[in-house]
């Protein structure tokens, strides 16, 4: 049961070869086996899941069920759930409950999947490595010594590591599909607005979006289905019509297009990740597909808008963070501003006050033209190039992450080298373009993610090009030896 698929977990369900009851049970004894090596879970509540367990075998047996009824799932730590601790990975939110649930978790809830825990991540979702949480690194399944990638990184161990079948994340500059490339999984980030950000923990407004996390792309299509919707309480979400996001997976590739940007294929890429990708490109074409080149160039100045962008959007957003309505509050203090300093100092993490720093630099007066406001007219002409791109092509592809999975400690101590962990998925955020990862090979014993790219809505079309180059192969069901039962 581990490694079946949600199609095949749910036609057990249905036929009740298996109880929900049963499922989660088998699910949760694997958390507690596994997870203290891991540490891929914030929070696990084995009676609030089994609750849930029994009120979706109940549903079967009186015929109510949706098609994701029964299955364990985790939630990133950055949703609000309602009655569950919520702490973004911050010392600042350790004590939070939230009161409500976010849009996401109504969404499954409805589909009557069950909860079985909240997952780590990088302190508010800032970080490649998820070596920035305040309850420790997640270790990455397939080596134990090197990160999982961030900020999603609890959610995509544990899945690899098959402690549940899928998970939720978000994605803000690559961090559902880098922590899927190192940890061996399928990830995607939906077209920003599919997917509703209330109640959603923000980081930068303007760029995070929440998708799944899964073994395969069609798992990931069976997530989005029960996540997608326009959601009146979420001012970016989109109004438009329902999308069926399985209705293609079955398509022949017979003359698709594949676009490959010389940006992408230069150097700064290892040799074992080129060769992957590479070896996949070929498969592709085996399939019937062909491949043109296509420029991008304006993505070599992704990274540095980028991180104009984001941190000033973070600077705005954490402000909220001051200890006087929710989360920690500084024991000792003299006056009001004193509360605020050092709350705000005791709460928040090194990588959480140089973004705020850096973000609250690029806003202040004197600044704002000369740097957030040029970041983005650059994020223009990012956006700009993909459009002209997707002129000649149907979808681009690549590769995730420059390299496989780095060893803790690596890069910690420079932020350059670890902001360029995410070169090439910054860009699809800037343009609010569909970007997703499937894995396409090993390097050093080591899973190597290849990056597809839709246009605007273009999902239907890059879950079919994944499913079906994941049929033609068997990358994406591997598991790490030590997980493996």
């Amino acid at each position: 049961m581990i490694n079946s698929s949600l199609k095949e977990l749910a036609t057990a369900l249905a036929t009740r070869k298996i109880s929900s009851v049963e499922l989660t049970t088998l699910f949760l004894d694997r958390i507690e086996r596994y997870n203290p090596a891991l540490n891929a879970f914030v929070t696990i509540d084995r009676d609030k899941a089994l609750a849930a367990a029994h009120a979706a075998d109940k549903n079967f047996g009186a015929g109510g069920t949706a098609a994701l009824t029964g299955i364990p799932l985790a939630h990133k730590d950055i949703f609000c759930t309602e009655g569950w601790r919520t702490t973004c990975g911050s010392k600042i939110l350790d004590n939070f409950v939230s009161p409500y649930d976010a849009t996401v978790v109504e969404k499954f809830k409805a589909a009557g999947m069950v909860l079985v825990g909240k997952c780590n991540m990088d302190e508010f979702a800032m970080g490649s490595s998820n070596e920035s949480s305040y309850f420790g690194p997640v270790k990455n399944p397939w080596d134990l010594e090197r990160v999982p990638g961030g900020s999603s990184g609890g959610s995509a161990a544990a899945i690899a590591a098959r402690l549940l079948p899928a998970a939720t994340g978000t994605d803000t500059g690559g961090s559902i599909r880098q922590p899927a490339a190192l940890c061996g999984l399928t990830g995607l980030k939906p077209t920003y607005g599919v997917v509703s950000r209330y109640g959603m923990i923000a980081f930068a407004s303007s760029l995070d979006q929440g998708g799944p996390l899964a073994k395969s792309a069609e798992d990931c299509a069976l997530m989005l289905n029960a996540m997608a919707g326009f959601d009146p309480r979420d001012s970016t979400s989109l109004e438009r019509p329902t999308e069926d996001y399985t209705r293609d997976l079955d398509k022949p590739l017979a003359g698709l297009r594949i676009g490959l940007p010389r940006e992408f294929f230069a150097a700064g890429m290892d040799d074992g990740v080129r060769a992957a990708v590479e070896a996949a490109l070929d498969e592709y074409r085996k399939l019937g597909a062909t491949t043109v080149e296509v420029d991008l160039p304006n993505s070599g100045l992704s990274v540095p808008a980028y991180y104009v962008i984001a941190p000033a959007e973070a600077s705005s957003n954490l402000s909220r963070f001051d200890g006087v309505r929710y989360g920690h509050r500084a024991a000792d203090y003299a006056d009001l501003n004193d509360m605020y300093a050092r709350s705000r100092a005791e709460g928040f993490g090194a990588e959480v006050k140089r973004r705020i720093l850096i973000g609250t630099y690029v806003l202040s007066h004197g600044y704002y033209d000369a740097y957030y406001l040029k970041a983005q007219k650059i994020r223009r002409l990012i956006a700009a190039d993909f459009s002209a791109a997707f002129r000649e092509c149907d979808v681009i592809m690549g590769p995730t992450a420059p390299s496989v999975a780095f060893r803790f400690g690596e890069k910690a101590a420079d932020p350059v080298q670890m902001y360029l962990s995410d070169i090439y998925t910054i860009a699809v955020n800037l343009a609010g373009l569909p970007g997703m990862s499937i894995p396409c090979g090993f390097d050093q014993n080591l899973p190597v993610g290849m990056q597809l790219i839709g246009p605007w809505f273009g999902e239907a079309r890059m879950l079919n090009a994944a499913h079906r180059y994941q049929q033609a192969t068997d990358w994406h069901v591997r598991v790490p030896a030590a997980f493996a039962a």
